[in-house]
């Protein structure tokens, strides 16, 4: 039912750093900074040959990814992220099996303006695994 990996994400403590880190040093194809209010973050992406990175930052109070840099203060690794053809069918599917949709159980838009859902990671061996539409 998955796909291939879309991108591994990792909250930064600072952004333009990481983001400087990746271009600068690794010499990799670095996004300009997208804010995204209605996830509560700020994201880069970072393309590679065969998957993508996908650096975070909190925005705002509520963000989601603030508590885990509270954590975890150098950043580190959030979570991996699958493409699945059909995103309500991958859902029914997961959720029959027993696994748990973060959130209201309905796709979000994404950074990649495609519909989005979290799983909880106590399912999935301790990682947070989003699943995209492709």
């Amino acid at each position: 039912m998955i796909g291939r990996l879309n991108h591994v994400a990792i909250v930064v403590p600072d952004l333009a750093a990481a983001a400087e880190t990746y271009r600068g040093v690794l010499g990799a194809d670095v996004s300009a900074p997208l804010e995204m209010p209605e996830h509560g973050v700020t994201t880069v992406f970072v393309t590679l040959p065969n998957t993508k990175i996908e650096l975070l930052h909190p925005l705002g109070e509520e963000s989601p990814v603030r508590a885990f840099l509270e954590r975890h203060p150098s950043g580190g690794m959030h979570h991996l992220c699958y493409e699945v053809a059909d995103i309500f069918a991958a859902r029914d599917r997961l959720a029959e099996a027993g696994l748990r949709v973060l959130g209201d159980g309905e796709p979000r838009i994404g950074a990649h303006g495609k519909p989005v859902l979290f799983l909880h990671p106590k399912d999935l061996n301790g990682t947070l695994v989003e699943i995209e539409q492709v």
